[in-house]
């Protein structure tokens, strides 16, 4: 059995140059991490099966429906609690103080197809709310104020600013929400446009910019794409760590959107 499992950078690299599955694996697995989304559409992909609500083989129990026999879960990543001992042991069950989280892949999951029961009505992919968004993410929102019409938006501290001219007002919204939620704004001043700063912070917040985009299946993608590549003049693969950071912060802002009833595990 093959027990390979593509990293980070794998995921958002194809997600960069195949957009369209963004917004296939969203309107199919909403309720897990844009990461997982992403394993499991392509899991669903390579069997052939038709993608669709995932559970586990309890959690599809409990809805009254089972199982088939013979059916391979899907593998996902998920996070456990380790606590290093003092003989480099590692201990996955402790909650003392000083445990850290790591994250490892299991196969537990299983698609509503793979499955026989109970009438099943899957829930709908929820909308996106701006003002809960900012709210719940702790961003505030200014007047805009700079005179250059080149500026799109730009962040300070935990404080956004989006032109009334912008050409793509959404876009620029996540583009500058990433700013902050990644932490960029920390450290200095961000301005998108003719002062943007030549790093790698642009890259992470139009990828966060473009993931968002496309799960909502909203326009931009193409001009995001562009952006990145832009940035990215050496041409390299976006690093693992600044991709586990994309992946976390689109998440953290499609969840702040939705409706408190609607964020699931």
């Amino acid at each position: 059995m093959d027990t390979t499992h593509p990293t980070w950078a794998d995921l958002l690299e194809r997600a960069i140059s195949e957009p369209g599955i963004v917004s296939g694996a969203y309107s199919a697995f909403w309720n897990y991490s844009l990461g997982n989304q992403l394993l499991a559409l392509g899991q669903c992909h390579e069997r052939g099966i038709q993608p669709g609500p995932l559970s586990t083989f309890n959690g599809w129990k409990d809805k009254g429906r089972h199982v088939r026999k013979g059916e391979r879960a899907l593998t996902l990543c998920m996070p456990i609690t380790v606590k290093r001992q003092p003989d480099g042991a590692i201990d996955t069950e402790s909650v003392e103080p000083g445990v850290f989280t790591t994250f490892v892949y299991r196969p537990r999951w299983f698609l509503l197809a793979q499955t026989d029961g109970a009438a099943y009505a899957p829930a709908g992919v929820p909308g996106w709310d701006r003002a809960r968004a900012l709210t719940v993410l702790n961003i505030t929102e200014e007047p805009f104020s700079m005179f250059s019409g080149n500026v799109q938006g730009y962040a300070r501290e935990r404080t956004i600013a989006i032109s009334p001219i912008a050409a793509m007002p959404e876009k620029t919204t996540f583009h500058e929400i990433a700013h902050v939620a990644l932490g960029h704004t920390l450290e200095h001043e961000q301005a998108d446009g003719e002062h943007t700063p030549r790093s790698l912070r642009e890259v992470e917040a139009e990828a966060v910019a473009m993931l968002v985009c496309a799960a909502l299946d909203l326009p931009g993608i193409e001009y995001c794409r562009g952006y990145i590549q832009a940035w990215n003049r050496t041409g390299e693969a976006i690093p693992e760590r600044s991709a586990q950071r994309v992946f976390k912060v689109a998440d953290q802002i499609l969840r702040a959107g939705q409706a408190a009833g609607d964020v699931a595990s």
